[in-house]
């Protein structure tokens, strides 16, 4: 099979799943860009997969010649300093806000950090409003394809997620090894009742069209 011209990107919010999509594609044979400086800690027992020059990609993207055909995790601030030279096709994580928001804090208060005196709906608010800033300049980049995954259907569905990564991705990550790489116990923020009822909302957009559907997942 012929190596993949375009960069995987991982991306999202902090502590929407972006770690875990990155050890899953890891697992199914996408070498991830990953430096190790901020190693596996009880938050992230399995890593971070974190790439140090990705933060400074606004003054210095040459990294990005070298990435096409492996998996970086980016920050969802910075998918717009990613150089328009490049092909990219996005994996963008998707979880509840107050999830997230809990996961934040739990690690901050792990660490002896208070964190921001903002109240949890008014920080899910400015997320939200970021989000959608950021998911409408992706569907304007004729260079960006997007998939969009929940976490929790990494968790409870990894067979089906896989194979919708797979497919995004020509076929390239193994989906049985993908889905042995996910391990329930770390999903610890979590709502109370049945979440998204097993369906896996994706979209997938080329060519500056955009499809949406609803994916059964079993």
């Amino acid at each position: 099979m012929p190596e993949p011209r375009w960069i995987t990107v991982v991306s999202g919010l902090p502590r929407s799943g972006t770690s875990l999509m990155m050890q899953m594609l890891a697992a199914g044979g996408i070498p991830p860009l990953s430096d190790g400086l901020r190693s596996a800690d009880p938050d992230n027992p399995r890593g971070y997969f974190e790439y140090e020059p990705v933060k400074r990609t606004k003054q210095d993207d040459t990294w990005t010649d070298a990435a096409p055909g492996k998996a970086a995790k980016v920050v969802y601030a910075l998918l717009k300093d990613l150089p328009p030279r490049h092909d990219y096709r996005v994996i963008w994580m998707r979880r509840p806000l107050d999830e997230v928001i809990a996961s934040q804090r739990a690690m901050l208060a792990r660490v002896g950090r208070e964190g921001a005196r903002i109240p949890d709906r008014v920080l899910a608010g400015r997320f939200e409003a970021e989000l959608a800033l950021t998911e409408s300049w992706l569907q304007q980049q004729p260079n960006f394809r997007v998939l969009m995954i929940e976490y929790r259907d990494c968790v409870e569905h990894p067979t089906a997620t896989g194979a919708s990564v797979s497919g995004f991705l020509d076929g390239l990550p193994d989906t049985t090894r993908m889905a042995g790489a996910i391990d329930p116990a770390l999903y610890r923020q979590r709502l109370r009742g049945g979440g998204n009822g097993g369906e896996a909302r994706t979209a997938e957009r080329s060519s500056g069209q955009t499809v949406s559907l609803d994916l059964r997942l079993k």
